[in-house]
């Protein structure tokens, strides 16, 4: 697919604005002044513009990169297809059939089909990088609370963070500097530490060729688990839930126009109790000391980015085949950890992916440990992901 044609229902507006150096796309639940944040939604499409950039917004632009349009997105951020029915659903650049993922949808395509260098999206249960893997992209989440988020939709969020995708690990770092000044690059002087973590329900075409990757490269990782990492997939949907609802539930008593997949699911949020709520955060603060007493022995843990082949837009249908695309990426988001996704193919040629998790705050350091798997495994090194 050409760069023309997938950029349809990528991008809700195009921009010109900034310096001359590395072109990027901002998804539109962020606020560029004088355009709109419609947060992929009729409900905001005729909202007056943004009176102010974003701080993350006014950081790239201080860093000299270009702003070349604002990306769609999954309605609200609410969702992990990607499929918009108000903008239009961006088409998966290198797997047409297939969802891209999301919610940040229109980022990771724009970046995986060339319109821009890097692409910021936003990441609250794993929407940077699930369509990161879909597309066959880098994603990052950085570190809970590192970047920013002054002038993002919604407002308020414990778990949200701002995250980039790039085609390379090169301009993965370069994207992170220019939305963070405070971020430097660094290099391992040897080979890091890993853990493998423990996780079921993975389908073999997506788990052995990351298996045996990984034993090639590294044959002494050590496998350990994280025992509340199921209970923290389901309380990161409590938490999310609720403060969704928090912020967009209002939309329902205003009969707002929503798609109706948006609809139901605002409707189930507000449902949340404040029993449900108080014992999601209890399993945030028991997985959070699971995952920050693993890092003390090793420098990152691994996972499968997704247990399963991201489903095609006839599959995505199903309720059902939507709901294991976050279940390694989401607990991570409850806990804070920085996570970045490398983009790999199964023997079939589809979309998988490896997850690697670091220490809060050691956002630098996971990106070289990314860095070094690259270099080290034949897995990570085709094509697509060094263009």
């Amino acid at each position: 697919m050409t760069a023309s044609s997938a950029g349809d229902a990528v991008l809700v507006r195009h921009l010109s604005l900034g310096g001359e150096g590395p072109t990027v796309v901002v998804k539109d639940c962020i606020d560029i002044a004088g355009t709109v944040t419609a947060c992929g939604s009729a409900a905001f499409a005729a909202a007056p513009p943004a009176t102010a950039h974003a701080t993350v917004v006014e950081h790239l632009l201080r860093s000299g990169c270009r702003i070349v349009g604002k990306a769609n997105m999954h309605e609200l951020a609410f969702g992990m297809t990607g499929v918009n029915t108000t903008f239009g659903t961006p088409v998966n650049p290198h797997w047409p059939d297939r969802i891209p993922g999301g919610s940040s949808s229109g980022s990771a395509v724009a970046v995986a089909a060339g319109l821009c260098d890097f692409a910021v999206g936003t990441d609250t249960g794993g929407s940077v990088r699930q369509p990161a893997t879909c597309c066959g992209v880098f994603g990052i989440k950085p570190s809970f609370g590192r970047i920013d988020r002054t002038g993002l939709s919604p407002r308020n969020s414990s778990l949200d963070c701002i995250g980039v995708f790039a085609r390379s690990i090169d301009m993965l770092e370069t994207a992170m500097a220019a939305i963070d000044p405070s971020f430097s690059r660094m290099a391992l002087a040897g080979a890091p530490r890993l853990g493998r973590i423990k996780c079921s329900g993975v389908e073999p075409a997506v788990g052995d060729p990351l298996v045996y990757a990984l034993m090639d490269a590294y044959p002494d990782m050590i496998y350990e688990r994280l025992p509340h990492m199921e209970a923290a997939f389901a309380a990161g949907m409590t938490v999310i839930s609720h403060e969704t609802a928090a912020a967009f539930g209002h939309l329902l008593d205003e009969g707002a126009p929503l798609g109706a997949d948006i609809r139901k699911r605002l409707a189930a949020a507000r449902e949340v109790s404040a029993a449900q709520l108080a014992e999601a955060e209890d399993i945030r603060r028991l997985f959070t000391a699971e995952v920050d007493a693993l890092l003390e022995r090793h420098d990152a843990l691994v996972t499968p980015a997704l247990p399963v082949v991201p489903p095609t837009l006839e599959e995505a249908k199903d309720p059902q085949t939507i709901l294991p695309l976050t279940r390694f990426l989401r607990p991570f988001n409850l806990s804070g950890h920085p996570a970045i996704t490398l983009p790999a193919r199964s023997v079939e040629g589809l979309p998988i992916g490896l997850q690697i998790i670091g220490r809060k705050g050691e956002d630098a350091r996971l990106c070289a440990v990314a860095r070094w798997l690259v270099d080290c495994v034949p897995l990570f090194q085709s094509k697509d992901t060094h263009q």
